[in-house]
């Protein structure tokens, strides 16, 4: 079973439920897609094995069949090519390697070369690994999808999506079986968590709710989700401790056991509800 952990908005605990679940499940695979700011690795301490060097192609002019045209410039919806005094100006850093200008050029003077955006990096036992988007670049759709062709056939992957509901994420949760949407009882956690329930409703993904933070009293995410008919999985309570050890690298199931048996039975409920 492919679970995906995610959330509409960052700070909410995806990464704490991420990668307690990633300890807690037997045979699991800890999958950490927030390329951008990757930091599961801080609580699982994996031994990295391999790394994968993730690359896209980006346009190069040969100056001596460059007649400075400018349709190259017209044809590139990013404006990562200009043209001054005839001169082919490239930023690759803002490129989408979309091979617009390559087809648009009459004289064949682009051609597309490879450049590094980042990295992918795989523990020795195949049960943690990671993407390194390099600081700059415009996308990370790239690392997540290399990610996801690096998953391991026997395993129960865990993808720690990026927070909020991005190109990224949507790469991220394809294929999933189950979605599991972390938030909090507060109205900027309950405005961020619509969206993502929109995001789940349109990709006809099975997903319930975790709702960090909790506390006792009227709570905004169980009216809401009780409205919509949405599952709310478990309740985590709010603890200075796990805050304390979150902060230090330790996991919240190591320091709490109510964290523990709550996240156990979360995968319980989540086994359940992807069988739907």
């Amino acid at each position: 079973m492919k679970i995906a952990v995610l959330s509409g908005k960052g700070g909410t605990g995806k990464t704490a439920v991420s990668v307690s679940l990633a300890a807690l499940i037997p045979g699991s695979q800890y999958v950490d897609c927030d390329v951008e700011e990757p930091n599961g690795y801080i609580f699982l301490r994996p031994r990295i094995g391999k790394s994968i060097s993730v690359e896209l192609l980006v346009p190069t002019v040969d100056v001596q069949k460059c007649t400075g045209c400018g349709l190259c410039a017209r044809v590139c919806q990013f404006n990562a090519i200009a043209v001054v005094r005839g001169k082919v100006l490239v930023f690759p850093e803002i490129c989408h390697y979309c091979g617009a200008c390559t087809i648009a050029c009459p004289e064949g003077a682009i051609k597309e070369v490879p450049r590094q955006i980042g990295v992918v990096e795989i523990s020795q036992d195949g049960a943690f690994i990671h993407g390194r988007l390099n600081t700059g670049e415009s996308t990370g759709v790239p690392i997540v999808d290399e990610l996801k062709r690096n998953l391991k056939e026997d395993a129960h992957p865990i993808l720690d999506c990026p927070p909020g509901v991005s190109c990224s994420v949507v790469h991220a949760i394809e294929g999933c079986d189950y979605c599991i949407l972390v938030t909090e009882p507060t109205p900027f956690g309950l405005y961020d968590l619509e969206i993502a329930v929109k995001l789940m409703e349109r990709m006809g993904i099975p997903f319930g709710v975790v709702t960090n933070k909790a506390s006792e009293g009227v709570d905004l995410i169980d009216e809401f989700c009780e409205k919509r008919g949405i599952d709310v999985l478990v309740k985590l309570p709010f603890s200075v401790e796990v805050a304390k050890a979150y902060s230090q690298g330790i996991l919240p199931i190591d320091v709490d056991d109510e964290w523990r048996a709550r996240l156990a039975l979360l995968y319980e409920k989540v086994k359940r509800g992807s069988n739907k």
